[in-house]
């Protein structure tokens, strides 16, 4: 794992929001852009209205698997996707480190 300083877009994302980007935060602003229900944005997943309220609420994590699955779908590129979910299973782990996916 490398280290790597924020981009100055991350850094004002979490100053106005008040805490770090994760996964769940990213998958919740993406819906709320678009203007979907948990409903509609769940089943363009592939999940449940309640899973996908577990994702965003940080209660359940996402597998990097699953995290490149749901860029594809979605159109973005995945190594944004997959560095986030790595990156909420380490901090779930209480483990200090930050991930760089390159």
């Amino acid at each position: 794992m490398n280290t790597k300083k924020k981009s100055p877009a991350v850094r004002i994302l979490e100053k106005n929001l008040g805490e770090s980007l994760s996964f769940g935060l990213r998958l919740s602003s993406l819906r709320k852009s678009e203007g979907e229900t948990l409903e509609a944005f769940a089943g363009k997943l592939g999940i449940s209205k309640q899973h996908l309220n577990d994702i965003e609420k940080g209660k359940k994590a996402v597998s990097p698997e699953r995290a490149a699955r749901f860029a594809q779908i979605l159109g973005f590129a995945e190594d944004r996707f997959i560095q986030l979910a790595l990156q909420d299973q380490l901090t779930q782990a209480g483990l200090n480190y930050k991930v760089h996916v390159s």
